[in-house]
């Protein structure tokens, strides 16, 4: 399906709503029904149609078809946050008893659920190096229900083989997750390598304006709908009206903004290559990437996340880099307008700093949608902090 019919057409039918070209917001908590019959319908199935906004909307609904056809998947489900799509996904997969292999840095919300809650009800799960195919065989019981992927992670973007990784899951009736957060459905299309449910934080690129929350579940029709019936409903996790507008407005601007921020980056990494105060960039579409070759095979892009080493001595020199920084934001999450800085040594307790492990000299950068000659003269001016 053509990628501009998707993200300014399909759903939208215009002759609903007066032919109004946004659509409209369905700000309603409750739809009424003509008669008894079309009530009991939906009270014994809510994922036919509209009963109660907890579960879906027009507005909603709309954002949906988008989304899911974006993934190349036959249905999606919006939630509240991406860490809520992570929790009912991986919820609904697993039962007492059952054991999950997942990549071994997921994002901070996955593995609090992986480490301490899940095994409240015994689930156990097995982190892996995800860059060899031969960790998730190794790591794989009789009781393996559920493969966890994060392709790339969101800090050092360590790839997985994700074609690889969904046929072993196959052969052995395992069930794939990946957050494919960092490349979104423009750059990454994990159902058309064999994965099972696709999740993403639309805080992100998705919204694109950095004001509102969202995460997104795209997979099979079944696999969803029992989502949607269970989880979703039971936990209550859904999306409101206005935030299913605020991303159908973001998703307007999706591919070109991706297209600005990713032309950006790969400028500002060839002049961060060549500074002496960073001993080292990473990114995915770096030549110099260890997994250069996979993300060339399994990506087509890669937009606004980078991160660099500084060649610092010493936790002071990392804070005067980012302290001193005038066009960058210090913030977490990506996938705005704004530059943002994020450095390692904020996620540890100062005493906790060594600067002999490489990561807690590690600042990421997201490269926004700012004229990048701008931010290569702040991060200029700011590096000079590591001389």
């Amino acid at each position: 399906m053509d990628l501009s019919f998707i993200i300014n057409q399909l759903g939208e039918d215009r002759e609903q709503y007066f032919n109004a070209i946004a659509p409209p917001i369905m700000q309603s908590s409750n739809f009424a029904f003509k008669t008894v019959g079309e009530m009991r319908e939906l009270l014994q199935d809510e994922y036919k149609g509209f009963l109660y906004t907890r579960g879906n909307n027009p507005t909603i609904e709309i954002l949906r078809k988008k989304l899911a056809a974006l993934d190349g998947a036959e249905d999606a489900l919006i939630f509240g946050s991406g860490a809520a799509a992570i929790f009912a996904s991986v919820l609904s997969q697993v039962q007492q008893g059952d054991h999950i292999v997942s990549v071994r840095d997921p994002y901070n919300w996955a593995r609090q659920l992986f480490m301490n809650i899940l095994p409240r009800f015994g689930v156990e799960t097995t982190f892996v190096d995800g860059t060899d195919i031969a960790h998730f065989r190794n790591a794989i019981r009789p009781n393996t229900r559920l493969i966890y992927l994060e392709s790339p992670n969101s800090f050092t973007f360590e790839l997985q083989d994700i074609a690889a990784v969904a046929a072993l899951a196959k052969k052995q009736g395992i069930v794939t997750i990946i957050d494919n957060s960092y490349c979104t459905p423009i750059y990454q299309r994990p159902h058309d390598l064999g994965i099972d449910l696709c999740l993403q934080s639309a805080t992100k690129f998705i919204s694109g304006h950095s004001d509102t929350m969202a995460g997104v579940l795209t997979g099979r029709q079944e696999m969803i709908r029992r989502i949607f019936t269970s989880e979703l409903l039971n936990i209550g996790s859904g999306i409101a009206p206005f935030n299913a507008w605020l991303l159908l407005r973001g998703l307007r601007t999706l591919e070109i903004r991706l297209e600005r921020s990713a032309r950006s980056t790969e400028k500002i990494c060839r002049w961060l290559k060549e500074q002496p105060g960073v001993e080292k960039v990473i990114f995915p579409m770096d030549p110099d990437f260890p997994q250069y070759e996979l993300a060339r095979k399994q990506m087509t892009g890669a937009a606004g996340l980078l991160t660099i080493q500084l060649r610092a001595t010493g936790r002071a020199q990392v804070e005067a880099f980012c302290n001193g920084l005038q066009r960058f934001l210090m913030a977490v999450s990506w996938g705005g307008h704004e530059s943002l800085a994020f450095p390692a040594c904020a996620s540890m307790h100062e005493s906790d700093f060594d600067p002999a492990v490489e990561k807690h000299r590690m600042v990421r950068l997201y490269i926004g949608l700012e004229d990048p000659e701008m931010l290569i003269e702040d991060l200029s001016q700011s590096l000079k902090s590591i001389a």
